[in-house]
């Protein structure tokens, strides 16, 4: 039954390991139906893997594995697809944002691609940043790619703190002119992708003054190197900032402005303005200008999601064909799947990355709909956006790129082989946690945002959606009364909704004390990060529950999998409840026993997911040339394709003068030599 969820993803004359296949013949639904599911139904389904096959497919983008490429090969080969990538999706006449981003997502397999700030924050930046005339210019030269750009925000001295950004933007009234200017060394852009050596512009955060004021951060349009010879224009100096833990074919950057000119009109108005006499008209809401953030912020949910999914089908399917051990004296040496310690490292997983991708669906959708309410004139929707947005971030990435560290693990000596694919995709995929807002930070914001919540909850007001729970009456005990109530929905989100009700009352409560012993806010606002971060993180933890329960019970497809799709929130929530136990043990809302009988019930959801694990995964539907992992191979052949990937790196080949040849020889001769004397 499971085969054809991914045959399309193997090469068809390799023949499938046969304990993987016994796996796919347990299955109790049919993988194509949840691959539905996730995508949004079968035709986007059929569409994506078409869109995907015309990269795959291409021989234009065949390359050698990334692991031995030097960082110089690295990044001018990245650059190639990158610039094929656009011609040929231009070529194949695909415009439509989410057919290209399939394309790009399978033409970069696991690497990032480069140029990808230019058709994601560049092109946003343009796109919800720029008025009529400005859009006109620029967004028609960024389509036509007559320039390319990227995303100047982080400074060497600044990151997530944008108030502290020091790179300034000083109106001149005389000449109708901005002078763009880097005063201090932690001034200069750091960071940037493709800044060091690709792009020709930026859009450039910056510290506005005009009139002798400081209005805060803004958004510049910024050419900085030469159309003619790509050369850097005078007063700026820019280059890569070297190598790094991952992302070897991205040249992020740094730049540096001494008294660099540009006209009024590079400051990006739509929102904000600055008139030739140099008045400034502020912005109807504050965060407008902060919307590129939370567009990325928004994406990282359910990226974190099938990130999560790419690691746990490696580890998964790894672990259905490695044997290791014995159970039963004399008995053979068991799939690893088999221990129960195994399963507890996969099956949660399977079912987080299943709830990532919901809660992704879901933000997808609310920043959809807030672009529809600002455009209408209601900014009212932005706070909540942007708090949600920066929890949801960090809560997604943290728990994701702690899981990927497991599932390595969980595949012994050979996970930290680069041919298992996990040293590529950590090192790629744990920036996460940084960029686009540090994560404690993005946490602290979503607690201020459920503080002010309180205060107004106090005050009267009433609140609909994800803040609704803070005015429920407050539960004082689980309901439970036997194992099987803990497979009740019900119960399970009452219990998660009781915990982050009581730690957000009990964050505010502690705040307040602290302001009310005299402490200036900001300072007793430092003091209560302790309770602040886990108020934030069980308002998160929560929210994703939530999101995927609603999902489940939205689902259309057929019982089978609607089933095991219930058993996968069921394993998200129990696996949570037995983690977490202490928060809900704390105020007597669960008791030891209780608790004792959410193990039990997690030892038989184990048991229950079992005989679908490799076909959960299945469902994910990465394709091979995707995935980046010998081990990860939907045939199976682990041991097979490690050997051949081994052979054929670089210092495998006989022909090549190395190290033996430079020194081991020589060393050995002279040795010899010296001991027949």
């Amino acid at each position: 039954m499971a085969s054809a969820a991914t045959a399309v993803s193997m090469d068809p004359g390799a023949k499938i390991n046969p304990d993987i296949q016994k796996e796919r013949d347990t299955a109790t639904f049919d993988p194509l139906h949840l691959t539905y599911e996730l995508d949004g139904g079968r035709e986007v389904t059929e569409r994506r893997r078409y869109i995907e096959s015309l990269a795959f497919n291409d021989p234009d983008f065949d390359c050698k594995d990334v692991a031995f490429m030097t960082r110089e090969e690295n990044y001018t080969n990245s650059i190639r697809t990158a610039v094929l990538c656009i011609k040929k999706l231009k070529a194949l006449d695909i415009h439509d944002i989410t057919e290209a981003m399939w394309y790009r997502r399978a033409v970069n397999g696991a690497n990032l691609l480069s140029l990808a700030l230019h058709e994601s924050m560049f092109m946003h930046s343009v796109f919800t940043q720029t008025t009529d005339e400005q859009m006109v210019e620029w967004l028609t030269r960024a389509q036509d790619h007559t320039i390319l750009g990227t995303y100047a925000q982080t400074e060497m001295g600044h990151g997530t703190f944008l108030r502290g950004l020091e790179t300034t933007a000083t109106y001149d009234p005389s000449t109708e002119e901005f002078v763009m200017h880097s005063p201090t060394l932690t001034a200069m852009k750091w960071w940037p992708g493709n800044l060091g050596k690709s792009v020709t512009h930026a859009v450039v955060a910056a510290q506005l003054y005009t009139k002798g004021k400081c209005y805060g951060v803004h958004m510049f349009m910024v050419q900085l190197r030469s159309l003619e010879d790509h050369q850097s224009l005078p007063g700026i100096e820019l280059g890569d900032i070297g190598p790094k833990m991952g992302y070897a074919n991205i040249d992020n950057g740094f730049l540096r402005f001494t008294h660099v000119r540009i006209p009024r009109e590079n400051m990006l108005m739509k929102y904000s303005q600055v008139e030739p006499d140099g008045t400034y008209k502020a912005p109807p809401a504050a965060k407008l200008s902060y919307g590129s953030m939370i567009l990325i912020r928004s994406a990282i949910v359910g990226s974190m999601g099938r990130v999560l999914a790419q690691a746990v089908t490696i580890a998964t399917r790894y672990s259905a064909v490695r044997r290791q051990s014995e159970l039963i004296p004399g008995a053979g040496e068991p799939q690893v799947l088999d221990f129960q310690s195994q399963q507890l490292k996969l099956f949660p997983h399977i079912a987080t990355a299943y709830a990532f991708q919901f809660a992704g669906k879901q933000m997808h959708q609310m920043y959809a709909d807030s672009l529809d309410q600002v455009s209408s004139g209601n900014f009212n929707v932005l706070p909540e956006l942007h708090a949600t947005a920066a929890g949801l971030k960090a809560f997604t990435s943290s728990v994701a790129m702690a899981g990927l560290e497991l599932l390595r693990m969980a595949c012994g000596g050979h996970g930290y082989s680069a041919s298992s694919g996990f040293p590529l995709l950590y090192a790629n995929e744990s920036p996460a946690c940084t960029y686009e807002g540090e994560n404690t930070v993005m946490l602290l914001q979503t607690a201020r945002f459920l503080m002010k919540c309180v205060r107004q909850l106090k005050s009267g007001q009433s609140f609909k959606g994800a803040m609704s729970y803070l005015a429920e009456r407050p539960q004082s005990r689980c309901s439970a009364q036997s194992e099987n109530d803990f497979l009740n929905p019900k119960v399970l989100l009452d219990a998660y909704r009781h915990r982050a009700q009581r730690i957000v009352f009990h964050a505010a409560e502690n705040l307040d004390k602290a302001e009310k012993s005299g402490l200036a806010r900001p300072l007793a606002w430092n003091q209560q990060h302790l309770y602040l971060i886990r108020a934030a993180n069980a308002h998160c933890h929560l929210a994703v529950a939530e999101i995927f329960f609603a999902g489940v019970q939205r689902s259309e497809a057929p019982e089978a999998v609607k089933k095991v799709l219930m058993t996968m929130f069921q394993m998200y929530a129990v696996h949570g409840l037995s983690e977490k136990r202490g928060e809900f043990l704390q105020d007597g809302y669960m008791t030891g026993q209780q608790l004792d009988m959410v193990d039990r019930v997690l030892i038989r959801l184990l048991k229950e997911t079992r005989p679908n694990a490799v076909t959960l995964v299945d469902s994910f539907d990465i394709h091979d040339k995707h995935m980046g992992s010998v081990m990860g191979r939907y045939d199976g052949n682990v041991y097979e394709n490690m050997y051949k990937w081994a052979k054929s790196a670089p210092m495998n080949d006989k022909e090549v003068k190395d190290a033996y040849h430079l020194y081991i020889g020589p060393f050995l001769k002279e040795n010899i030599a010296n001991s027949k004397l």
